[in-house]
């Protein structure tokens, strides 16, 4: 009789490397943890939470896999690139780019300025584009540049976000250049739109507009983290090989 086997943890992305921008907590944190289970060595940036990276860190270790923290705030133009070279350099290699830094600007229209604008484009524009030149330098055949957007770049449903919306918009165009661009290299580049998602900066018992947002929703309910970070396994994975240029939404059907 054939013998049955139970397979162990997911190992896809053994001995791949991977760096997760503002990794600290969140979506990030929930990324660089499913990586790490899935075999990967991480780094991951940080602007402030330096005590929550290294939490990550420390469990990023436990899976037995190599971590690196970077204090790196994406709104300054040098810190993208410098992330990607320090990361490179520590592990020898880097294989899986995920842009996911970012901040959530709100509010009335009049009351946005230039500096508020400069920023958000800063962190959500310029920082991807610059850390995934960067990272294309480093990567071979195989590698996988991984953004992450918003549910709101392809539908507003409420005033107050015009900037935020502008902002994750961008990252179509963009995300579908660097697939022509790094295409023939045999490396992809995606984007992951997230729905309402329950962490810290939008909980879902307990954020503003909470009510709202669920009922916004075809399920009812917030997504997790763990979910958008599941996306982002496959996405990095052999198995998505000849998934690039694409826009993924993740949101409970609230685009729908």
């Amino acid at each position: 009789m054939p013998t049955t086997q139970t397979s162990g943890p997911a190992t896809t992305l053994t001995g791949k490397v991977a760096l997760v921008t503002g990794g600290s907590r969140g979506i990030g944190a929930a990324i660089a943890r499913r990586l790490a289970a899935d075999g990967a060595d991480v780094a991951l940036t940080y602007v402030s939470a330096e005590g929550r990276a290294k939490e990550v860190a420390e469990d990023i270790r436990a899976l037995g896999r190599r971590a690196l923290i970077v204090q790196a705030d994406s709104a300054d133009a040098q810190a993208p690139a410098s992330a990607v070279h320090r990361t490179a350099e520590e592990f020898g290699r880097l294989d899986i780019l995920v842009n996911n830094a970012g901040i959530f600007p709100h509010g009335p229209l009049e009351d946005i300025t230039v500096e508020e604008i400069d920023r958000t484009l800063a962190i959500h524009v310029r920082a991807t584009l610059l850390s995934s030149q960067a990272a294309a330098a480093h990567m071979r055949e195989g590698g996988r540049i991984i953004s992450i957007g918003s549910g709101f770049a392809d539908r507003v449903p409420q005033a107050g976000i015009t900037l935020y919306a502008a902002s994750k918009s961008a990252l179509g165009g963009l995300t579908r250049g660097l697939a022509r661009d790094l295409g023939p290299r045999g490396i992809t580049a995606n984007l992951v739109h997230p729905g309402s998602t329950d962490t810290d900066m939008n909980p879902g018992d307990s954020g503003d507009n909470a009510d709202a947002q669920r009922a916004r929703t075809a399920l009812g309910h917030y997504g997790t983290p763990e979910g958008i970070a599941a996306t982002v396994a496959h996405l990095a994975s052999g198995d998505a090989g000849n998934v690039t240029g694409a826009a993924i939404t993740v949101d409970g059907g609230a685009n729908a």
